[in-house]
């Protein structure tokens, strides 16, 4: 029962574990998604990608460079989407802005299947635009996910303070919190191993799978608004 308790936990459902679980995977599937199938560019870890551009353009590449600069672009301005939409329907009751982000994102993955391997260049830089929305969207409350430069920052920062806590404090709420951070690197390296296993077996079409997943925590958040409706 406190595991039930401890998976729908959260301010908003959009923050609670079970919710960003999925997202976890379906972040790390799309990664992999990309890399195994659309010439080997990255969708998430946009790092990945500003060194490969790099070291392409310092050789004399430009070509295989800028199959790795335009995602990078398309992320950026995702980002920056997702900030206006937030901005604008915050406060909609009807669908929480996040599930319009979710939405969306849906949509685009699953026209990307769609999308032959000629056309891995636009294929590429719609992942990485729905993948900052996601990114830009979800960064808050006690969960952490996706981005695997931050996850990977925020758990060594919390594993420094469980030391000087187990120390000092003993104090059950950060471990617990260290535990979810942990747990979400795991599903995400689970969702990067399922799509890349897939994908690289299976072709574009895969790319689905991460629509399902995002389809679960769209639902999901359906469970916030009925709640929010009982209250009043």
């Amino acid at each position: 029962m406190r595991v039930m308790k401890s998976l729908f936990s959260g301010k908003q459902m959009s923050e609670a574990f079970i919710c960003s679980a999925f997202l976890a995977l379906s972040g790390g599937f799309q990664d992999a998604y990309t890399y195994n199938t659309r010439n080997e560019v990255f969708s998430n870890a946009q790092t990945g990608n500003v060194v490969l551009m790099s070291q392409n353009f310092m050789t004399g590449k430009w070509e295989a460079g800028l199959k790795y600069l335009f995602p990078l672009f398309a992320f950026a301005l995702g980002v920056l989407i997702a900030e206006q939409i937030q901005n604008k329907y915050k406060y909609a009751r009807r669908l929480h802005w996040r599930q319009g982000i979710l939405g969306a994102e849906i949509l685009i993955l699953f026209v990307v299947g769609f999308i032959p391997q000629r056309g891995n260049m636009i294929a590429t830089v719609l992942v990485s635009f729905a993948c900052a929305m996601q990114v830009q969207s979800f960064p808050e409350g006690k969960w952490i996910f996706i981005c695997k430069y931050y996850v990977y920052r925020k758990l060594t920062e919390w594993n420094g303070g469980i030391i000087l806590l187990s120390e000092r404090e003993k104090s059950r709420n950060n471990w617990r919190q260290a535990m979810y951070y942990f747990g979400i690197i795991v599903l995400f390296a689970v969702g990067a191993g399922i799509g890349g296993n897939l994908s690289a077996n299976y072709g574009i079409h895969m790319i689905w799978v991460s629509c399902g997943l995002l389809i679960v925590s769209f639902l999901l958040m359906f469970l916030d608004i009925e709640s929010r409706r009982n209250e009043r």
